[in-house]
């Protein structure tokens, strides 16, 4: 099992992502597990304060560094206790001799930001190998430098655009490893011979019924050679068209 660890200020946006289609099949399935967490959780001050003035002035308000660092921290040792540790609600032990340095979970840290490396096929296909992606959201103004730095292992951007946080990138994410996970989608060859494999290779165009459709006044048609049944030549046009 793969698991989503998301620290964000709302979990909620998740709520909908987490409970529909395949990526609500994954879960029960058990191949992958989501968990959103509120950075709030982390703070200690009674307003549950997560941002601040960014030092030398400027628009706009910064995520702090020490409620991310706790919960960085603290969501990776929750799970190595959970899945080397305990069993079940009645904490059984697993191997109470144990050490921490036995376990070998491969776990990664992502922070997401405009000015991060680009996200695409490989670095998705490698991450579906892990066990454990923790997923940091920023939001306002970005994240304490530092956190990047010094907490997150890649610092990583969905594309040259400015959103209002890092919950859709968390997103894209997400379904992009969770579908490579083997189980997660039914047959295999909808993932070996789809679009942006290693080879950048781009979807070719796609047709359904009906044959024939109208599109204002005019009448559109499905490819002849799709509907020839030579396979060679159907092959040959596909590769035609991505190219």
């Amino acid at each position: 099992m793969t698991r989503f660890d998301i620290i964000t200020i709302f979990p909620n946006l998740f709520d909908s992502f987490k409970n529909e289609a395949l990526i609500a099949r994954a879960q029960k399935k058990r191949i992958i597990k989501i968990n959103a967490h509120n950075l709030r959780k982390w703070t200690e001050d009674k307003h549950k304060t997560v941002d601040d003035k960014p030092y030398g002035g400027g628009v706009g308000m910064v995520l702090k560094l020490e409620p991310i660092m706790k919960a960085v921290e603290a969501i990776k040792e929750g799970y190595r206790l959970q899945v080397t540790g305990y069993r079940g609600k009645n904490k059984k032990k697993l191997d109470p001799n144990l050490k921490p340095d036995t376990w070998n979970l491969k776990t990664r840290t992502i922070v997401f930001s405009p000015k991060g490396k680009k996200f695409n096929q490989q670095m998705a296909r490698r991450w579906s190998k892990l066990d454990q992606l923790v997923l940091i959201c920023g939001r306002y103004e970005g994240i304490d430098e530092r956190a990047a730095k010094y907490i997150a292992d890649e610092e990583v951007s969905i594309g040259d655009y400015v959103l209002f946080g890092g919950e859709v990138p968390a997103m894209v994410v997400m379904e992009a490893v969770a579908r490579l996970i083997p189980g997660a989608v039914q047959k295999k060859e909808s993932i070996e011979k789809e679009s942006f494999t290693i080879a950048k290779e781009l979807e070719h165009p796609q047709y359904t019924r009906p044959e024939i459709v109208e599109i204002n006044g005019k009448k559109r048609k499905v490819p002849k050679v799709l509907l020839s049944g030579n396979h060679k030549k159907i092959e040959e046009w596909r590769k035609q068209k991505t190219n």
